[in-house]
């Protein structure tokens, strides 16, 4: 579990602004993240890949042959404006691998947008991590993953077995003046 939490937080990193009501993040390879207001995705971060299945990962090569080398300069960067319940999902492929953005955002309407308690974030980082492999060991589900080795020519279909891991952090109130 703890390579996997590494995995996520080394491959997407992010900060926010409560001035500019903003967070900033840093994304390299095929782990990401979504912004999801109410019902809608409004960004979802692109996955890095040299060639299919093959993603951009952060490694040390001492110059051996044949191995690709990226750098946390090769990553993707952003910034999102942010509101009070906004709900961003950090993951590694295996979740995004294996769900589409709609199963995604269903398991998320469990958590008070507005209200949120560690416990319903984390009952639904749990639920999006567990879905996701079931999904993954189902051979007869069209998966996002199967859906794009199809669009390679790739005669695949079912959920792709990988490292499942999922942080959810909600956007509270915190850029307003308290009263003094």
């Amino acid at each position: 579990l703890s390579k996997n939490v590494a995995k996520a937080v080394v491959s997407t990193q992010s900060t926010g602004d409560k001035e500019k009501k903003e967070v900033s993040a840093a994304n390299l390879g095929d782990s990401g993240f979504m912004v999801v207001r109410g019902d809608v995705v409004v960004y979802q971060s692109q996955e890095q890949q040299h060639y299919f299945n093959t993603p951009y990962q952060l490694s040390i090569s001492n110059d051996r042959l044949g191995v690709i080398q990226d750098r946390p300069s090769d990553a993707d960067t952003t910034t999102i404006s942010i509101q009070k319940g906004d709900l961003i999902v950090m993951a590694t492929d295996g979740l995004f691998d294996n769900m589409f953005q709609q199963q995604i955002v269903e398991r998320l309407k469990i958590i008070d947008r507005y209200a949120p308690t560690y416990e319903t974030l984390k009952q639904a980082a749990d639920k999006l991590a567990a879905d996701a492999r079931n999904l993954a060991m189902d051979e007869d589900y069209m998966s996002p993953f199967a859906m794009k080795a199809q669009h390679y020519g790739l005669n695949f279909r079912g959920g792709k077995l990988d490292d499942i891991t999922v942080l959810l952090a909600s956007v509270v109130n915190c850029w307003e003046e308290e009263d003094t």
